[in-house]
């Protein structure tokens, strides 16, 4: 169902969308790759070495494009590979559901109100998504079943910190998970192996890390744009949403890839210098105007939980979706164990926080929706007077 909502969709949007191109810094870098072999030139000039965005899905377009050229085949099947990653986020739901303690119905529903919904790609939200949620399942399973090993240990440390080339935030969502097991273990030999797992993810980052310092002569955690996008949301004449200063020419936020000026001092500074500046700017502009900062982060948590204000049938939408995810919360928090809660409650404390301090948009929802929608389908499937199962998950 969901492939075939976004197949109908994908007719309604014009070619210039989908053939390759570098309108969007992702893009950008998959031509790069497709065309020279270098992760590089994301912004309106080259510039050369790029670590804008996390190396996995930029890669996966890239090949794409050096596969079938910079066609128009290679847009749909770009566009098309997205798609089916939603599509496998939403039939992975049910499972997902039983595995952290939720019933299966509730994972059908939120998978078919998932499937409904078309998406424009982004950056990975779904790929995203997915890691998420199996690793939130080996958690819970590692907890639960008090039998993790020093090869599973291994294995879920790598998982994770491959999980950090899709989307670095979520890094705070597994150290949030290895805070709990370190509280919750039982025994110098477990804390052991939570050890082990950080180890883990420290060699899945060393490779990426590495190619970062030899291309920028400095210390990069897996992307390096934080500064540019402090910037972007805490200046003069900031909005706390993307979309509402793009509507105002988007000049007001100053982005390499928008404007050929900032492209230039990129080239001039070299982007790790070129970002640790704008990092600065945002902090001198923060210390300057404290009251202001406070407000645009309120104002920007406000839009993460409860939607675009500008767009009011999104935030209808998410509002409705937020509330009914707390609802099924409700229901669902007293049969929960303690690890599946913990595992449950976990990413939506932890995912958004980096969002709170950077300028707002839709899509750095996306990869926690698919676990407000199980929270909702527990709660539509407890007033339906479904039962939650008792039995022991394997």
């Amino acid at each position: 169902m969901s492939l075939s909502i976004q197949g109908f969709f994908l007719t309604k949007v014009p070619e210039r969308f989908i053939r390759p191109n570098t309108q969007w810094e992702l893009q950008a870098i998959a031509v790069s790759l497709a065309t020279t072999g270098r992760f590089a030139d994301a912004y309106a000039l080259p510039t050369g070495a790029t670590a804008h965005l996390p190396p996995i899905p930029p890669a996966i377009v890239g090949l794409v494009y050096a596969l079938l050229g910079p066609t128009l085949t290679a847009g749909y099947v770009a566009w098309i590979l997205d798609m089916a990653t939603y599509a496998a986020l939403w039939a992975l739901l049910p499972w997902l559901a039983v595995r952290i303690g939720l019933p299966g119905p509730a994972g059908v529903i939120a998978g078919v109100a998932g499937a409904l919904v078309p998406h424009w790609p982004g950056h990975g939200e779904a790929l995203t998504a997915v890691a998420m949620g199996l690793l939130m399942v080996a958690f819970v399973r590692r907890w639960s079943s008090g039998r993790s090993g020093a090869l599973g240990s291994l294995l879920l440390g790598i998982a994770a910190g491959a999980a950090f080339h899709v989307q670095p935030a979520l890094l705070p969502v597994v150290l949030g998970w290895m805070a709990f097991e370190l509280w919750w273990s039982r025994g110098h030999r477990q804390r052991l192996l939570t050890a082990l797992v950080a180890l883990a993810i420290v060699a899945a980052c060393l490779p990426w890390s590495w190619r970062n310092h030899k291309a920028f002569h400095a210390l990069v955690f897996v992307r390096s744009n934080l500064g540019l996008e402090l910037r972007m949301g805490n200046h003069e004449g900031a909005a706390a949403a993307m979309e509402v200063m793009d509507r105002q020419g988007g000049r007001v936020y100053f982005h390499p890839r928008s404007l050929e000026a900032e492209a230039r001092k990129v080239q001039e500074l070299g982007e790790v210098v070129y970002m640790r500046q704008a990092g600065r700017e945002a902090r001198d502009w923060i210390l300057a105007n404290p009251g202001t900062f406070i407000g645009l982060t309120v104002s920007r948590a406000a839009h993460w939980w409860l939607g675009p204000f500008y767009d009011p049938l999104g935030a209808t939408v998410v509002s409705v979706l937020t509330v009914l995810a707390l609802a099924g919360v409700w229901c669902s928090y007293p049969k929960l164990t303690v690890p599946q809660r913990a595992a449950f409650l976990i990413p939506p404390l932890t995912f958004p926080l980096v969002y709170y301090f950077v300028a707002y948009m839709p899509r750095y929802r996306e990869p926690l929706d698919w676990l407000f929608l199980l929270a909702a389908g527990a709660a539509v499937w407890e007033w339906m007077g479904g039962r939650v199962s008792r039995r022991p998950v394997r």
